[in-house]
């Protein structure tokens, strides 16, 4: 239960704070004087949008506390969920800054808008006066049958299934329309394919090929100039070697005489040796370099049908046709195995769908078991409420399979004796609809085991007998959950185990709204007011005070 509540810099409220009763608690006072005020506050709680006009001052922070009694409630799963630390005393919290920025906090740890309004839902329940409207909704009605059926484990499962199931059509009606743009393809891919595969590459080959056609197109000339410097080298006539030769027998002759000439003796040797070496190279290499008219058309056309390739597919190097090679190949197998593919998503499709009717079929099933108990339950309460022709009927239709699963609710309602049934909306009038609402709230409050739920002038369209019987409802709820009601009727307002007072204080510069809780005394003035107006007879005390008495 809300424990209590601390609104500051909000609209009119400057600062405002209360501790609700565990039981009922009315709210009233004049219209404008800031209920809806307060309200709104507590909207920013359930993660409503904030606004930084909202701000009293502009100059300072918005604040919406609240702190529940979670006692008694078995919530912790949802805090557990949503990874919170559960305690009994749950304090949440709504901060705008100066800036706009809002920012959101349970326990003090910060928290999303999603994670705030699943929390807050479990926590209380708001009803305005406007969201009477929601009853002629069919997905509001459909949301009745489930909270009363408590359905949530079964809803929770069948979304769940329903989408798996989505996503397994999806993928594979996807598949299937990338199977027609992929089978339009095939041919030119696998022709594109079957050519780099036959024209067998190899990573390295280009740049071999490329300085073997240099060798092949100038073997005449590089076999001369390597025969020339063979000559240079070593030659019959006169060659390096062997003036190199001469020149390593001095030195050696030289150094018998002086024995530290031995290490140039070394070094001469090492240059004739390496010397005869190259020039054995030489002679190797220009043996090798054959003039092959054959062998050079051959490597002509096989770089001219890399070139082709490379120009074709805009590309300069072997590897990136090596790479393309492999995508066209992982295309064209990704095609013959098609059917393959198509069939294994289709399965998994029909299995998916399989389990998501199977579960939407127990969920109608638990649906359907309500549904009498629901009508008979909302007739009697409204025949008490002063309907006594009132006449429900709960229609259930199966659809395609949506999010909350394969049925359609519909109330079928009739206020009059001898009146068709038909659709809420078109039938009901204001009053009605209040009655209904509170019929439906009364019947599912301990269904849904909110701690606290707050009436919004749930009253409208109804007064007298009528009133004072939507009080003593308010009453028996209240057992089980806290109520605040805002009402203007003092039939309900005698009701009350609390009574709490909204006025505008205009003593300062600017209008403040303030709330106070009313003692006995201030509370049968109220009443009496409600009842007679500004200037109350004694008459109308008495009767306000024999109200209060035996409520």
């Amino acid at each position: 239960m809300l424990s209590n509540l601390l609104i500051k810099n909000y609209a009119l409220i400057k600062q405002l704070e209360m501790s609700p009763d565990p039981g009922l608690n009315i709210i009233t006072g004049e219209t404008g004087a800031g209920k809806s005020i307060m309200l709104g506050a507590i909207g920013l709680l359930l993660g409503n949008r904030a606004d930084v006009k909202s701000l009293y001052d502009p100059a300072e922070k918005c604040i919406i506390e609240g702190s529940f009694d979670l006692s008694g409630y078995d919530l912790a799963p949802n805090f557990e969920e949503e990874n919170l630390d559960f305690a009994q005393e749950c304090i949440v919290r709504r901060e705008i800054s100066v800036a706009g920025k809002s920012r959101a906090f349970i326990n003090d740890t910060p928290v999303n808008l999603d994670t705030l309004k699943r929390i807050s839902s479990q926590l209380l329940d708001i009803h305005s006066q406007h969201d009477s409207i929601l009853l002629g909704s069919n997905e509001f009605q459909l949301q009745v049958v489930d909270t009363y059926a408590e359905n949530y484990g079964l809803l929770h499962a069948y979304r769940k299934h329903f989408q798996a199931y989505r996503e397994a059509a999806k993928a594979y009606d996807s598949l299937q329309k990338e199977a027609i743009q992929m089978r339009k393809a095939f041919d030119y891919d696998q022709f594109l394919y079957q050519e780099l595969a036959n024209a067998d590459l190899r990573s390295d080959e280009q740049t071999q090929l490329e300085q073997e056609l240099t060798i092949l197109e100038n073997a005449v000339e590089i076999r001369e100039k390597l025969q020339l410097a063979y000559s240079y080298l070593d030659n019959p006539d006169s060659s390096i070697l062997d003036y190199l030769k001469n020149t390593v027998t001095a030195i050696s002759q030289a150094s018998r005489l002086v024995p530290a000439y031995e290490s140039l003796r070394e070094r001469a040797q090492s240059c004739l040796i390496e010397l005869r070496d190259l020039a054995d190279e030489i002679d190797g290499v220009s043996s090798s370099v054959e003039i092959d008219e054959g062998r050079s058309q051959l490597v002509h056309e096989r770089l001219d049908l890399i070139y082709q390739l490379q120009k074709k597919h805009h590309t300069t190097t072997v590897d990136e046709l090596l790479k393309i090679q492999q995508e066209l190949e992982k295309k064209v197998g990704t095609v013959l195995n098609l059917d393959e593919a198509l069939l294994k998503a289709k399965k998994e499709a029909a299995k998916t769908e399989e389990v998501m009717l199977k579960s939407a079929a127990n969920l109608s099933k638990e649906r359907q078991k309500v549904l009498k108990t629901i009508e008979s339950l909302i007739i009697e309460r409204l025949i008490e409420l002063g309907i006594p022709n009132a006449s429900l009927s709960i229609k259930i239709t199966e659809i395609q399979p949506t999010n909350d699963g394969i049925d359609s609710i519909a109330f079928l309602f009739s206020g009059n004796k001898g009146t068709p049934l038909q659709e809420l909306r078109q039938v009901a009038s204001g009053g009605e609809f209040s009655r209904l609402m509170m019929v439906i709230k009364y019947i599912l409050a301990d269904r849904r085991k909110l701690p606290t739920i707050i009436f919004d002038e749930i009253d409208t369209g109804v007064s007298g007998e009528i009133a004072k019987k939507m009080g003593k409802m308010m009453i028996k709820m209240s057992e089980n959950h806290q109520i605040i009601a805002i009402t203007h009727l003092h039939q309900i307002a005698s009701s009350g185990k609390a009574h709490y007072f909204v006025y505008k204080d205009h003593s300062s510069a600017k209008t403040v709204s303030k709330i106070k809780k009313l003692s006995v005394d201030e509370r049968v003035m109220e009443i009496a007011q409600m009842i007679g107006g500004h200037n109350p007879t004694e008459s109308v005390i008495n009767n306000a005070r024999e109200m209060i008495s035996k409520d």
